[in-house]
């Protein structure tokens, strides 16, 4: 029997090809071997229209080669295309609208501030949300700051730590603003009194770039540096959304975020929460409560948002254990769990998307049979 095909829809990095993602393919190609599933990767630029045929990407796992091929359309599409500012987006764009009925086992989600404001509708996750405002004019920032002594400024769209501003009243009344320019790069610590806030601010386009005003959770560690966790969310072989990992990550010094692009690293659940806390009973209840939160919002936003497979959440945890969602991500990478020694989780989330693919074929086959009147055990 014809083995099914799943489609990674990817996007070229530059003119020059480059794939952002490509050891995490080859694994994805090898674990696909293992469960019965032929995988390939694509991008728009692949597709031939006029003859639905794609000159798609193939790893073999013996040679260790990557070799190109034309071939028919997967019978599933594993949607990992991130935002970019270029004409290769704007490819995307048409692909997804032209292609919207193929098999897709995810569909893109909104940025942060729609997430945010489609969360707050939900008297379940409204406790979890740090106040924020969509970035009209400055009169938003300074607001906020007369309400929370933190604030972090961030571009809806924005990934990875990049474009992100935290502001920090302190008690003598002068502010602490540092961050992370496009690039990722560290913007050095300055102090200003609130009235130059306003020239400082007028170089990062806050406006046209589209930033939210978020409330900040005070999160340095004894060391200084800033901690959250990535929390990984994904559908398994039975169509079920399960929590495969939860890991720490412990941001660079002088970095205002952890995340691990920036220079941060990451460390093991269990290890960074007895940093934060000494109650064994507060941990586990903290844990219980960080599983069945993250299960919630992935059901919900699926609900909302149609087809999803995975999704990464990444939570803060105050001094008082109080959980707050930083951000959602469709398209995480997973290599938080490797590097923090977490070598079976680093494998579950590699073949979950896969296992639940498989799950989702079976169940499409099952379904077209059912219309066209077959019964598979049967035949008839």
């Amino acid at each position: 029997m014809t083995q099914p095909v799943l489609g990674i829809l990817t996007l070229y990095l530059n003119d020059a090809g480059v794939l952002e993602e490509r050891d995490y393919y080859q694994k994805m190609t090898v674990e696909g071997r293992k469960l019965g599933l032929n995988v390939f990767v694509f991008t728009p630029q692949d597709v031939h229209d006029k003859t639905n045929l794609i000159r798609a990407l193939f790893y073999d796992p013996d040679t260790k080669l990557w070799r190109r091929k034309w071939t028919a359309f997967p019978d599933m599409i594993f949607d990992r295309c991130r935002i970019q500012r270029s004409p290769r987006f704007d490819q995307l764009l048409k692909f997804r609208a032209k292609y919207a009925s193929r098999l897709f086992l995810n569909r893109p989600l909104r940025n942060k501030w729609t997430i945010h404001s489609v969360l707050s509708k939900d008297s379940r996750f409204r406790n979890y949300l740090p106040k924020t405002r969509y970035f009209e004019s400055l009169q938003d920032v300074y607001d906020m700051l007369r309400a929370y002594p933190l604030l972090y400024l961030k571009p809806i769209n924005g990934t990875g730590g990049r474009g992100i501003l935290r502001i920090e009243r302190e008690k003598n009344g002068m502010l602490l603003v540092q961050g992370r320019d496009q690039k990722r790069r560290i913007v050095q610590p300055v102090r200003m009194k609130a009235e130059r806030l306003s020239g400082y601010l007028a170089n990062w386009n806050l406006k046209d770039t589209k930033y939210i005003v978020q409330q900040g959770i005070q999160l340095k560690l004894a060391s200084g540096r800033v901690h959250d966790y990535r929390l990984l969310v994904q559908k398994d072989g039975t169509g079920e959304w399960t929590v495969t990992g939860c890991a720490g990550r412990i941001g660079a010094y002088g970095s205002i975020t952890a995340n691990l692009h920036g220079g941060g690293k990451a460390v093991k659940m269990d290890k960074l929460l007895q940093a934060w806390f000494r109650e064994e009973d507060k941990i586990a209840r903290i844990k219980e409560e960080v599983e069945s939160f993250g299960i919630g919002v992935a059901q919900y936003l699926e609900l909302c948002y149609d087809a999803l497979c995975e999704l990464a959440i990444d939570i803060a945890i105050d001094r008082g254990g109080r959980i707050w969602m930083i951000e959602v991500n469709p398209k995480p990478a997973r290599e938080v769990f490797i590097r923090a020694g977490e070598e079976d989780v680093y494998r579950q989330a590699i073949a979950k998307p896969l296992e639940y693919a498989l799950w989702k074929y079976k169940r499409m086959k099952t379904l077209k049979s059912k219309r066209n009147g077959i019964d598979e055990q049967t035949g008839r």
